[in-house]
């Protein structure tokens, strides 16, 4: 009997060690696995302090580093068609920082006499935006609402095939279009200033995260941006791919805690081997 104890005791200990091991290696393989490594923050814009125009009426913004024409435009609010258009910018030119890019025009200087004096003064007149006094334009934007939260995410891409339709009460402005799969969406250039219905019709295929139809009033000088969100339903989350935007890097797991969790699991299997091992030795 004592000889049975003393061969049944190593087999019964290594098989509750085995058992027991196996398990914390589970669970921590499992938490490494769903532990995402915490991303960057995203890159804040600098602010941007109202411009005067020059001598000359020209209004310029002075490239800094890490811009881009998508960046300059947010800081400006003069969309990248724009900015290429004033610069002759190609689609693929890059720009460098000091360069000097204008983004609109704000007339002549005005001269101010002095009292006493007989040489004027100049005074700079404020700046405006390249659209015509009393005019705006109005970007619609349809995009893939992920989370499904009705607020766009700078991660969620543009939906293209949308069907944009503006008009205002009076029925002197009606506009349509189809939106792209491009930020800032479908713009309408020369909208006067005043109110608007704007309404989107969704591609087939997606389901409205949104209403659909929005009132908006258009303010003249700049670019007025309205935000549609909408989501594929399961046959057509099926056909597309979600790619993550360039300026959110991709979650990474990770590795320690599975590589750990992956060695107290090799060692838990040893152990029971062990344990059978002398099992068998003791029959």
């Amino acid at each position: 009997m004592i000889t049975l104890k003393n061969k049944l005791f190593p087999f019964l200990l290594g098989r509750y060690l085995a058992i027991g091991l196996g398990l914390v290696g589970l669970f921590v393989l499992l938490a490494g696995l769903s532990l995402p490594v915490q991303a960057a923050p995203l890159f804040q814009l600098t602010a941007f302090p109202t411009p005067t125009a020059d001598a000359d009426g020209k209004i310029f913004y002075i490239v800094q580093e890490g811009d881009t024409l998508w960046r300059i435009s947010a800081i400006t609010g003069v969309s990248v068609d724009q900015l290429r258009a004033l610069n002759k910018l190609g689609l693929d030119q890059a720009i460098v920082p000091g360069q000097k890019l204008l983004i609109g025009m704000g007339g002549p200087a005005s001269a101010t006499l002095v009292p006493g004096g007989s040489q004027p003064t100049e005074t700079a007149l404020s700046a405006t935006a390249t659209p015509l006094p009393g005019w705006g334009i109005l970007c619609v934007l349809l995009y893939h609402d992920q989370n499904g939260d009705a607020v766009r995410q700078l991660e969620e891409p543009a939906i293209s095939g949308g069907a944009v339709s503006i008009s205002n009460a009076s029925g002197s402005v009606s506009k349509t279009g189809e939106t792209p799969d491009s930020v800032p969406g479908l713009c309408f250039e020369e909208i006067p200033e005043g109110e608007y219905s704007v309404s989107v019709a969704l591609p087939e295929g997606y389901n409205p995260t949104t209403y659909t139809t929005h009132s908006v009033t258009v303010l003249p000088g700049g670019q007025n941006k309205m935000s549609f969100g909408a989501q594929p339903n399961l046959e057509k989350a099926e056909e597309i791919r979600v790619i993550p935007s360039p300026s959110t890097p991709p979650s990474k797991k990770s590795p320690i805690l599975g590589i750990l969790g992956g060695a107290i699991l090799l060692i838990g299997l040893g152990l029971g081997i062990y344990a059978g091992l002398l099992r068998r030795t003791g029959k």
